[in-house]
């Protein structure tokens, strides 16, 4: 059976970077995963480009990835445009992937850009999140997805909030209610999760904020939507990360040899129209059952994950997802640090969408980055001893009950 490796990654630094483009972006994470790799654009058989903003941001539609790749030098070869919510980079992994074992190419690039930060803009910035539901049932939408907190006994100050924020925010707030309904969780479990975040980021050099946080730090943080604080919450973020994709029979066109990390398996899934609290129905439970049978192993033998929290309370709910803990223990486990660097399963050893950053359509892209530098034993600091196995999961958008797409990558070393 072919084999597919990631034999080069790179990535900008993430933050809020108003005097640079999306092409610049590109550039500068596609120059650093080539060098990382070993070898230059002409081994390069396809292309893939992930972005969400620039369209509504910009006006750039239906080109992007091939007006920000040509400056480059990259010419000739098929270029794809990936959309898919957050979700769009690992998307475009798979489809890689995918082309790669049908040896239709040999060697693949795949690019996750984005540019959300526009200061004299933000209101058009947090409006574009309202897309990422169906827009022709969105009062429908809401009340469902709103109303999955419901049932909670909430303390007086629970009405306040933050004031301008992403619509995503309120329904993540939802979803955490519900599982502290069902579970118990705690805002102190919650706010565990955002703590450790911040710690691991202040061990990453690109992060977006190198700042630590206690846990009562980030529960007295300005409410954002009850019961998650803003230090819970993913900021605003610009970044580009670029991954290089060879076939085991093309490897040698790389000099990434031994340092070269497997995609053992991966799976894109959809929602279901599931009752909502059917979490083991749940889209990110599904595309991870599936990656697990792909890769031929299970979620006790992975040595650490990146999960999407674009929310503190996202993280307890995808490690659950992932199976690295039973249904409804996911704060639990956050608060005992099992997820912590030196912790039986670190979890987000990046820093997380929430401290790391979260340029939307690099992100799948960004946690695949942090995985193969912990698989190769090159993550400096923050590094996991010993890590064999690695699992990132990646969702975006919402419908029904749950996300729209999830991505679930599992890979192993060499």
């Amino acid at each position: 059976m072919t084999h597919v490796y990631i034999a080069g990654v790179g990535m900008t630094p993430l933050g809020k970077h108003p005097e640079k483009s999306v092409k610049q972006l590109t550039g500068e994470a596609v120059v650093a995963a080539l060098q990382d790799a070993g070898c230059g654009l002409d081994v390069i058989d396809a292309a893939w480009f992930a972005n969400t903003r620039q369209g509504l941001m910009e006006g750039q539609n239906t080109i992007r990835g091939q007006c920000a790749l040509r400056p480059l030098g990259l010419e000739g070869v098929p270029i794809v445009n990936v959309e898919n919510a957050c979700a769009s980079s690992s998307t475009a992994v798979l489809q890689a992937f995918a082309h790669l074992r049908a040896g239709l190419h040999g060697v693949a690039l795949v690019v996750g850009a984005e540019k959300m930060f526009f200061p004299d803009r933000m209101k058009e910035v947090l409006g574009a999140f309202r897309g990422g539901w169906d827009v022709h049932d969105e009062e429908r939408s809401a009340e469902r997805l709103l109303a999955l907190g419901e049932g909670l006994d909430l303390p007086e100050d629970a009405a306040d909030t933050g004031g301008d924020r992403s619509v995503f925010m309120d329904i993540y707030a939802s979803l955490a209610r519900q599982h502290m309904r069902l579970f118990g969780t705690t805002r102190e479990q919650i706010a565990a999760v955002a703590a450790k975040n911040h710690r691991h980021s202040t061990l990453n050099p690109l992060a977006q904020y190198r700042f630590d946080l206690t846990v009562q730090q980030v529960l007295d943080d300005r409410p954002v939507s009850w019961p998650l604080t803003r230090a819970m919450c993913a900021p605003v973020s610009d970044g580009a990360a670029a991954l290089i994709l060879c076939r085991d029979d093309a490897l040698e066109r790389t000099k990434a040899g031994s340092r070269a990390v497997r995609i053992r398996g991966i799976s894109l899934a959809s929602g279901s129209e599931r009752e909502a609290d059917d979490l083991d129905r749940h889209i990110g439970a599904v595309a991870a059952r599936q990656a697990y049978e792909a890769a031929g192993i299970g979620p006790e033998e992975v040595s650490v994950a990146e999960v999407h929290d674009a929310t503190a309370f996202a993280e307890i709910l995808q490690v659950e997802n992932l199976g690295l803990c039973p249904r409804g223990a996911g704060g639990r486990l956050a608060e005992t640090g099992a997820t912590a660097l030196g912790g039986s399963v670190p979890v987000n050893t990046s820093g997380g969408l929430i401290s790391k950053g979260h340029p939307i359509g690099a992100t799948g892209a960004i946690q695949l980055h942090e995985l193969v530098l912990q698989l190769r034993g090159e993550a400096g600091e923050r590094q996991v001893e010993g890590a064999r196995v690695a699992v990132a999961e990646n969702g975006g958008g919402f419908h029904g009950f749950e996300e729209a797409a999830t991505v679930v990558t599992v890979l192993a070393r060499h």
